[in-house]
């Protein structure tokens, strides 16, 4: 698959990249103590027999820090945005004038912030193993081409050396991921 040692220093280091952006990505959806208009982004509303995110539906603005108002183009898409949110897994009550929609999002409770951090604890957990998974799959191509002798040993070891200096950085960066995260969620 790979014919030099730089093909895989490119690729590992791409996929850690990706293994932290995903890592971010999923982060914008616990909720912190500020109103954030991505925490509605994995909910669909049926648009004419297509599964359409709110975002594409309507604008959303956050005018507090603790309100997200929704307002549909389609003013007859209203009710079925106001369904979709109460049936998802937000815990949100929208309040509905016909025009648009306002989701005052509750203060967070000491218990409930401690949940979130949790849960981002656990999401860095499964990026740090994303990311040794492909160290370990760096690793292993090197081997692979010390083993079919296009490379010598010590450029194998050296590889080595320098694909784990690269986990360990990727590693620091998720770690900062998570930091600065946690501090969100806990800020009152």
């Amino acid at each position: 698959m790979f014919t030099s040692i730089s093909e895989i220093f490119t690729d590992a280091e791409h996929r850690m990249h990706g293994a932290i952006a995903n890592l971010e990505e999923e982060f914008r959806h616990i909720r912190t103590g500020r109103a954030n208009p991505a925490i509605l982004d994995g909910i669909n509303i049926d648009y004419y027999g297509t599964p359409t995110q709110i975002s594409q539906l309507a604008n959303i603005a956050t005018p507090e820090p603790r309100l997200i108002t929704i307002t549909p183009w389609d003013k007859g898409q209203v009710n079925a945005i106001s369904k979709a949110i109460l049936n998802s897994d937000l815990s949100l009550n929208p309040s509905n004038d016909g025009q648009m929609l306002r989701l005052v999002l509750p203060a967070l409770t000491e218990e409930r912030r401690k949940e979130f951090a949790k849960l981002a604890g656990k999401k860095t957990e499964d990026a740090r193993i994303a990311i040794r998974n492909i160290r370990r799959d760096a690793i292993d191509h090197i081997k692979k081409l010390e083993k079919d002798h296009a490379i010598s040993e010590d450029e194998s070891k050296r590889a080595q050396e320098k694909i784990q200096k690269v986990t360990d950085d990727n590693v620091k960066k998720v770690d900062a991921v998570l930091d600065k995260k946690v501090a969100e969620i806990m800020e009152v």
